[in-house]
């Protein structure tokens, strides 16, 4: 009886089970980068760079404080990739996956944690899901390298061309942004392809296909190109992107660059709108954007990808659901709709909670490396909401600060890929639900 006790007493709920498995993969990739055959440099690695490099790769975001290239020798590379593929696909997936190949029955629980960590609405059928996922993951990829061989090989040689097309694939599908470019100029990212329309295409489309979400692919899957019978995740999903895609862009087209021809701006004002989201590549200098330019790019930074996808930010589906939300009280509406739906009101105090979260993290956490590292406000908001949202673009500040400064864009890093939420609800015990409420009483707001 009291060992039945104690192993009810001492289970993991389904949030803590995931932030222990990004915690553990994130440990167990500093200690490897620590090895002395993981740095370019003589010895080992500090750990504070190893922990640093370890988190921005599992939480895909790409800040770095060493260059990939010119820091890290091959097996340290290997590590780095390791680490994307796993944090990109998720920490649980990956470990039921791993359950699944060696033969052990996949229980219940692990059914429940396996869908709560892709976002998946229910358990039923996971496991076909998480096939799913895993086989058209590694498909995509392997495409993906395929189709960057010829301009890697053709810049690097074959041996390092074959690497480099890899490496790029899987980091440019999981949203993660680490690039080896800094092979001829550190952390220069793929500016040397600002202009080469092949590169920057298959690119953009594993950025844009990794960031949309594994439901979204089902849906695919499932009802082709019949957009009416997508489930209305997916719907909303497909639409923001969209409209987050092209809006920047034009901006970017319209009223930035100007030293570039119109002609020349077209293609690293698209780039810049897929990945300023999600990705941290960047094809052009960010430094030559106006405050204007870098303060719109900070929002799309914390709007970050979709659910279930290899993104992290506050997600598209937030930023739709707050848009619907306001437009209702606008038009005074008691119900939120979308594409003959409604939405229900669980999903609106959730959207008003993570914003509220979201707000709160890049803000203070940009005012306190500002006072400490004594940089000016806007770029610091620039380097938390990168952070935040995993994104990984930088105005060139990232290699330059002190340890707290890192340690407060790691824990920011971590927040934004495990989910404040899920954090959140990791550091809670469970509680029974109560059917009893307080008497309502109405509050004047706004």
């Amino acid at each position: 009886m009291e060992k039945a006790k104690d192993k009810k007493r001492f289970r993991l709920t389904t949030f803590q089970i995931i932030v222990t498995g990004f915690a553990a993969l994130i440990l167990a990739g500093t200690l490897l980068l620590m090895l002395p055959f993981s740095s370019t440099e003589p010895g080992c690695a500090p750990f504070s760079d190893c922990l640093f490099t370890a988190t921005s790769a599992v939480c895909v975001t790409g800040l770095v404080v060493r260059d990939t290239a010119t820091g890290w020798t091959p097996f340290g590379q290997a590590v780095i990739l390791i680490l994307i593929q796993t944090g990109g696909m998720g920490v649980v997936t990956m470990a039921v996956v791993l359950s699944f190949l060696s033969g052990r029955r996949i229980g219940l629980m692990q059914r429940s944690v396996m869908a709560e960590s892709i976002s998946a609405p229910q358990v039923g059928g996971i496991l076909k899901l998480t096939r799913f996922i895993v086989v058209t993951s590694l498909c995509i990829e392997g495409l993906g390298a395929v189709a960057l061989l010829l301009p890697m090989i053709f810049r690097f040689g074959p041996v390092r061309g074959i690497w480099y097309a890899l490496f790029h694939s899987v980091s440019a599908f999981c949203n993660a942004g680490f690039d080896l470019m800094g092979i001829r100029e550190p952390y220069s990212s793929l500016t040397g392809f600002a202009q080469d329309p092949w590169v920057n295409a298959v690119i953009m489309i594993l950025i844009t296909v990794g960031g949309i979400g594994f439901l979204v692919w089902n849906d695919f899957r499932e009802h082709g190109l019949h957009f009416r019978h997508y489930r209305l995740q997916s719907k909303i999903v497909l639409l923001t992107s969209a409209i987050l895609v092209v809006f920047p862009a034009l901006w970017i087209l319209l009223f930035e660059l100007p030293e570039l021809s119109v002609g020349q701006r077209i293609l690293p004002a698209l780039f810049q709108s897929v990945t300023l989201r999600t990705a941290g590549f960047n094809t052009v200098s960010l430094n030559l954007f106006s405050d204007s330019g870098q303060a719109l790019m900070i929002m799309w930074m914390l709007i970050g990808g979709s659910p279930g996808s290899t993104a992290g930010g506050m997600k598209t589906t937030t930023v739709a659901v707050l848009l619907m939300t306001a437009w209702a009280v606008f038009r005074r509406k008691d119900q939120i709709t979308c594409f003959g739906r409604r939405i229900g009101e669980e999903a609106v105090r959730h959207v008003l909670a993570i914003l509220l979260m979201y707000a709160c993290l890049f803000y203070t956490g940009a005012v306190a490396i500002s006072h400490i590292e004594r940089l000016p406000l806007l770029t610091c908001m620039f380097e938390t909401a990168s952070a935040v949202g995993t994104v990984g673009v930088t105005l060139g500040i990232t290699s330059h600060l002190g340890q707290v400064s890192r340690f407060i864009l790691i824990v920011l890093m971590f927040l934004g890929r495990v989910g404040g939420l899920t954090l959140i609800y990791a550091a809670q015990p469970i509680r029974p639900s109560v059917n009893s409420a307080y008497p309502l009483e109405r509050v004047t707001v706004g």
